[in-house]
């Protein structure tokens, strides 16, 4: 069970990261841009679902707070 949860979070935090990606290349925002990166590559490091949950929540929240 946990290679297959791995792989259908992983699935969805790349999703974001492709909507993150696009959103960031049309406006030219460099923080959407470099997040939606970031969760298409942080998968392919994190070994455990705890870590991949926490350090995806967190990178998914970084746009709403941090505006530039």
């Amino acid at each position: 069970m946990d290679s297959s949860s791995i792989i259908a979070w992983s699935v969805l935090f790349g999703g974001i990261g492709i909507g993150y990606l696009t959103y960031g290349r049309r406006k030219k925002a460099v923080v959407p841009l470099c997040i939606g990166l970031s969760l298409l590559v942080f998968p392919y490091f994190v070994t455990t679902v705890s870590m991949l949950l926490i350090v995806g929540t967190i990178l998914v929240a970084i746009p709403y707070f941090i505006k530039l």
